[in-house]
């Protein structure tokens, strides 16, 4: 069994913003995300490489989170198109048209979903798949039993590929993302480390509460190493709730699932799933799949 876990707020943007041409319903609404990623996630279903057995897609609706509370950069709905606002709802009705589980986060965020189901599940498959190319998925991968997957690049990250991406041992991936930043996440990190800084010292020392506060005590060389210094020395506490903001949490809800057989993917639905693409006019949808849940 391989248990395949999805960012699906992912999976709209990038459905949103591909070249792919638009798609409007009868009733003249832009669906052009959720047919994108009712395409991207049959393709999934039908890999026969990827093998699916057990599968889910989490995603943030709306995009906010407890972290907002934390830290009022952090992202959130600013800028999110209209047109692609409209469909957070009905990707989800879409997804579960699909025959697959879907988690709807309010107060964590689909990360922290895929990062609990990552954590609970990972002792009873022989590999938990986590579909995303955001680096901060990458503190839940373990050797070879939890990695991740980006669909786009065809790459798949074990623990020594996220070292070798990172620079940072999966377990220190939150550390380096308070100290260099994350745009994507709003979180701005400490001025003056880069990646490559944040990833030496991180290397030598792990966590943040291990850095010395001098770096005369630092036993790995790092350019301007006596500014990042006393940068960290003085902004600990800001590094601190930073890392706070990138850790995923692993005791998130998952909705309408209480153990791994919920997620077992037995087929698309027929009836359910053509009803859905008539109402969107998707006829092309209707053609491909391959596998139907028995009735």
């Amino acid at each position: 069994m391989r248990l395949h876990l999805v960012d699906g707020t992912y999976e709209l943007y990038r459905a949103h913003y591909s070249p792919r041409p638009g798609t409007t319903a009868p009733d003249g609404r832009d669906v052009k995300a959720t047919a994108g990623v009712m395409d991207s996630l049959l393709a999934l279903l039908h890999d026969e490489q990827e093998a699916v057995t057990h599968v889910a897609v989490a995603f943030d609706n709306p995009i906010r989170s407890f972290r907002n509370a934390l830290f009022a950069g952090y992202k959130g709905d600013e800028g999110v198109p209209p047109e692609l606002r409209a469909q957070f709802d009905l990707v989800e009705e879409a997804v579960a048209a699909l025959g697959v589980r879907v988690w709807s986060m309010k107060d964590q965020e689909a990360d922290d979903a895929l990062a609990t189901a990552a954590a609970r599940w990972a002792g009873e498959v022989e590999q938990v798949r986590l579909l995303t190319p955001d680096k901060d998925l990458g503190q839940c991968v373990r050797g070879q039993r939890v990695v991740q997957v980006d669909r786009r690049q065809q790459k798949v990250m074990d623990a020594e590929g996220v070292k070798a991406k990172l620079g940072v041992e999966p377990q220190s991936v939150p550390d380096l993302l308070a100290l260099m930043g994350d745009d994507a996440d709003g979180i701005p990190g400490l001025a003056g480390f880069g990646a490559k800084g944040a990833s030496a010292v991180l290397q030598a020392y792990g966590h943040l509460e291990a850095i010395p506060d001098s770096a005369a005590e630092w036993t790995v060389k790092v350019r301007g190493a006596d500014k990042l210094a006393a940068t960290l020395k003085a902004h600990r506490d800001d590094a601190r709730l930073y890392r706070t903001l990138a850790t995923l949490v692993e005791d998130a809800p998952l909705p309408g699932t209480a153990s791994l057989a919920d997620l077992e993917w037995k087929g698309v639905p027929e009836a359910r799933f053509k009803a859905f693409c008539e109402g969107l006019g998707l006829k092309s949808l209707q053609r491909r799949p391959k596998r139907w849940a028995a009735s």
